[in-house]
């Protein structure tokens, strides 16, 4: 790539200059040449990623040596660090705790791998890999999965990465591998999440025998009925399968269900009008998505057949909500009562969708107050946001603030971190709800002058070549 030796550590602003000075780049060139750069923005990431990754550990270290000193008790230091990282990586806790731990071995225990990715030669999941496999080891076991993969990893892919990684480690600790894998049965769990189509994955996280053994009766029994003359295919009859065992009901298509349902109510009786604000040109029907809780958008029409198309035998349950109409948010609702209970709390599950936390989404789990009732604050939509269990505990450590932003009925929590970095959520707009925004006017772009560092000078040439 372009040598550094010698340059002085880049600062926050040079690296915002960075940042412009890559979308300057010159597309006169031939195929060749492309390639070659191609490599050369390979290299220049995962450079990038080790020095993310170093300085996300030295950060996990210094926060830990501030809660230390401040008296924080032992089994509360390192609360909050994992999510001050996702909020200025712009990703969920969940991912940058992990990420925090496997930095940390990286940049520490497993030099030569961090070598590797300083110059380039291996992806930043590549190195992560090594991490996440070495992470039960002891250090010394750890340096020497790293010593034996040196040399390799270049030419290696993600899985090759990951069996030699695991080889390796089951040869210097098998025990340790043993009672891992014990670990992992301890952690077996069932998970739902959102697919493409209004369809969801319900995914059940077992102990190999188990899921095995469980596909295979499903499996056995879709055959039974295919030979039988079913004329569902084998998938279809796996699922409803599963569905219905489950569920105990007869058909699964007739589950019992309490819908909560956020809808207008021109969607839900498909009713004509000329409100500017939800609809297109005058007359044309009002079919704005609905919100299923625990889904999230789904087509009017699906929504309407929800409460329509259902077996006469099998129960409905439909919670009705209502927007402002001035505002489109939806209704607010108060309480005397110090925990966000029964209707209150569902309000603010369903307003919120999912853990208010920016770039969290995971599904709330607690009812939170931003100005807490200790310090008087009241238990109401407008000082109430839901949150996951993870977040809630991870603002409750030292020097995190939340309060309530303009907007009422909870339309912003403004939350403040301990490095004085403020992050502005609000919930997602209900369904009828239409903003017009203009773009966001771009910060302009640092004037790049004649008193650049060489190691500009050196970035400029591989943008302009």
């Amino acid at each position: 790539m372009f040598d550094l030796e010698g340059e002085a550590a880049p600062t926050t602003e040079q690296l915002g200059r960075l940042v412009g000075l890559l979308a300057r780049l010159d597309d006169d060139v031939d195929d060749a040449e492309r390639v070659e750069q191609i490599r050369a923005w390979q290299e220049l990431q995962a450079a990038a990623a080790a020095a993310q990754a170093q300085v996300t550990a030295a950060f996990a270290v210094s926060q830990r040596a501030a809660q230390e000193a401040a008296g924080v008790p032992a089994k509360d230091v390192g609360k909050g660090i994992a999510s001050q990282v996702g909020l200025a990586k712009r990703e969920s806790p969940f991912h940058a705790a992990r990420y925090v731990g496997w930095a940390t071995i990286l940049t520490t225990e497993l030099p030569q791998t961090f070598a590797a990715l300083q110059r380039g030669e291996v992806t930043q999941w590549r190195a992560m890999i090594v991490a996440r496999e070495t992470g039960w080891l002891s250090a010394e076991h750890r340096g020497i999965v790293d010593a034996e993969l040196a040399g390799r990893l270049e030419r290696l892919g993600d899985r090759r990465t990951e069996a030699e990684a695991k080889k390796v480690a089951y040869r210097l600790d098998p025990h340790g591998a043993v009672a891992r894998a014990r670990g992992a049965a301890a952690d077996r769990r069932v998970t739902v999440r959102p697919a493409p189509d209004t369809m969801t994955w319900l995914t059940g996280s077992l102990p190999v025998s188990q899921g095995v053994a469980a596909y295979a009766s499903l499996k056995a029994h879709a055959d039974s009925l295919i030979a039988g003359g079913d004329r569902r295919n084998r998938g279809q009859i796996m699922a409803d399968t599963m569905v219905e065992r489950l569920t105990g009901q007869a058909s699964a298509d007739a589950v019992p269900a309490t819908v909560d349902l956020v809808m207008t109510d021109r969607t839900l009786f498909n009713r004509r009008t000329t409100h500017h604000r939800t609809t297109g040109p005058a007359g044309e029907p009002a079919d704005e998505p609905a919100h299923l809780d625990g889904y999230g958008p789904i087509p009017a029409d699906l929504a309407r057949r929800l409460l329509t198309d259902t077996p006469a035998d099998t129960a409905v349950w439909l919670r009705r909500l209502y927007t402002d109409p001035d505002t489109g948010a939806l209704v607010a609702m108060d309480s005397r009562c110090r925990r966000f209970d029964h209707g209150l709390r569902q309000f603010l599950v369903i307003r919120d969708q999912t853990c208010r936390t920016q770039w969290c989404d995971a599904p709330v789990r607690h009812a939170d107050h931003p100005i807490p009732a200790a310090e008087g604050g009241p238990t109401s939509a407008s000082n109430g946001q839901g949150l996951c269990e993870a977040c809630n505990y991870a603002k409750q450590a030292q020097a995190w603030h939340a309060r309530p932003g303009p907007g009422g009925a909870g339309q912003q929590v403004v939350t403040t971190t301990p490095t004085g970095h403020t992050y502005t959520s609000r919930p997602p707009d209900p369904p009828g709800r239409v903003v017009t925004t203009r773009p966001a006017a771009r910060a302009p772009t640092a004037p790049v002058d004649d008193t650049h560092s060489p190691m500009e000078d050196a970035l400029r040439r591989l943008v302009d070549k």
